[in-house]
């Protein structure tokens, strides 16, 4: 087994890295979606986030940035659930309708990306991979 300095095995603490990638994807994926309200915040703290795993982490493990893409993607299929065509909600003095989509591509889409990203990781994590930690 491989071990950093500070005695943890890299099989172990590549799926730490994985998940924090994750939540890099995930937030620069909800930028980009809101780029026209707080979209430009959540993209500035992905980009600040991505520099300091390329300097701390393994590089292999930015694949699970492609994986943070799928959790916005399943919260637009969440959004849709009731589509497609218009759904109508009863609330004070009447209704409110709203046009929905069909939620089956976005789950197909966030599916994809989910999967790609772990079976990606667990194949670099198999064939050794880019493991290596800037600096040391």
């Amino acid at each position: 087994m491989n071990h950093d300095d500070t005695g943890r095995t890299a099989g172990r603490s590549g799926w730490g890295w994985f998940l924090a990638w994750l939540l890099v994807g995930a937030c620069a994926g909800i930028g980009l979606a809101a780029i026209l309200t707080v979209g430009a915040v959540f993209v500035a703290l992905a980009a600040a986030a991505a520099v300091f795993l390329l300097r701390k982490g393994p590089r292999n493990a930015v694949v699970g940035a492609v994986s943070g893409v799928a959790l916005p993607v399943f919260y637009l299929a969440y959004l849709n659930r009731g589509g497609p065509g218009d759904v109508c909600h009863a609330v004070s003095g009447g209704q409110t309708c709203t046009e929905e989509y069909t939620p089956v591509p976005f789950l197909v889409v966030g599916a994809l990306l989910l999967v790609v990203g772990v079976v990606i990781h667990l194949m670099a994590g198999r064939g050794g991979g880019d493991d290596h930690v800037p600096g040391k």
